[in-house]
């Protein structure tokens, strides 16, 4: 895993351990309340200890209220790593000022400071400023209230339903040009891109409902609505273009390193998809047919792949007779009156 995933991983963990509605969150909107800061460290390692000094050992349990009531003392707080219990309380810490950081007030510094040396997530709760700041992995996070999370997610939804829409009318163009046998690299690189701003925007909305916590479960519904079936689609668009060379790096999975830019351009994509830069945009491919049996009802997909296996390509099972359908494994006379029946249905469905 690339360390801006498993940075981002630890950061949508944490902002999980401090969503709305958790006993984390609770504790830290009393501190808010009582216009009262707080540095509170998630986690006692050795590292943590070696720059603690003063204070008095706690060790027990965690509640909102003991937060806010230690919060009122001078120095920071200790937290067990599974946040369950307080280990300590107004703890001096003392961190390597040589280490860089562009914060100002004390308790930020220290704050910045004390997670890049310990690597644990750190939290400063600003009574002046009536902000909770989360420090990880060399960066400061503003923990948001909900409003405004649910401000920017209303408009990244809008967003994902343009692009849902957008994604389902190149899909059924290239199932009018699977039919017709007409697919061009240009064509499958179309219905990537929009793929994968699909995906890139549920991403986004997935770490907006982590944020959320409790308050994020109808955006969670809407987003379920929305992302349904992309991933099958992602899969079967797979299975159908993949080269025959077993050498072949095709795979829809290289569009998540591309640019933004990048990605609006077809070249960029059908290079990032596993295409060569000397095959032209205009090169006609032909689709296997796994996405399209797929749409036919009471087709188990071992079915799918045994007609695949058995044709070759889609063109070959669209234009197979019911008796050479019975050729195949396990398909009998009704089974393939169904797959007749339903290739029939796609063929007229894409024509008209």
């Amino acid at each position: 895993m690339a360390l801006d995933q498993v940075r981002g991983s630890r950061l949508l963990d944490t902002l999980a351990l401090m969503a709305p509605g958790t006993p984390l969150r609770e504790g830290f909107e009393r501190i808010l309340r009582g216009r009262t800061g707080a540095l509170v460290v998630l986690g006692n390692n050795r590292a943590v200890q070696e720059i603690s000094t003063g204070g008095f050992a706690l060790d027990v349990a965690y509640t909102p209220t003991a937060l806010r009531e230690l919060a009122k003392m001078d120095g920071a707080i200790l937290l067990s790593d599974d946040i369950a219990r307080i280990v300590a309380a107004g703890v001096q810490l003392m961190p390597d000022a040589a280490l860089p950081t562009v914060e100002t007030g004390t308790r930020h510094r220290t704050a910045d400071r004390t997670s890049r040396q310990t690597g644990v997530p750190v939290v400063s709760v600003s009574a002046s400023m009536s902000t909770i700041a989360l420090f990880l992995d060399s960066e400061r996070r503003l923990v948001e209230n909900s409003e405004q999370i649910l401000s920017r997610a209303d408009q990244a939804l809008q967003t994902l339903e343009r692009y849902r829409s957008r994604l389902q009318e190149v899909t059924r163009r290239l199932s009018v040009l699977e039919v017709e046998d007409q697919v061009t690299i240009r064509d499958l690189a179309i219905v990537a891109q929009r793929l994968e701003m699909v995906r890139r925007l549920d991403l986004e909305l997935s770490g907006y409902v982590v944020e959320l916590g409790t308050d994020g479960r109808l955006l969670s519904l809407q987003l379920h609505e929305l992302s349904a079936g992309t991933d099958e689609l992602r899969q079967q668009l797979e299975l159908d273009y993949r080269p025959a060379d077993p050498d072949s790096v095709f795979s829809l999975s290289g569009l998540e390193a591309l640019s933004t830019t990048e990605l609006l351009d077809p070249h960029a994509v059908s290079r990032a998809l596993g295409y060569g830069a000397g095959e032209h945009l205009d090169t006609r491919i032909a689709a296997r047919g796994y996405r399209q049996l797929a749409q036919i009802n009471r087709l188990p997909g071992a079915y799918s792949a045994r007609l695949i296996d058995h044709f070759g390509s889609l063109q070959a099972v669209l234009g197979a007779s019911s008796a050479e359908l019975q050729e195949v494994e396990g398909v009998g006379e009704s089974r393939a009156r169904i797959i007749r029946e339903g290739l029939t249905r796609l063929a007229e469905s894409a024509y008209s």
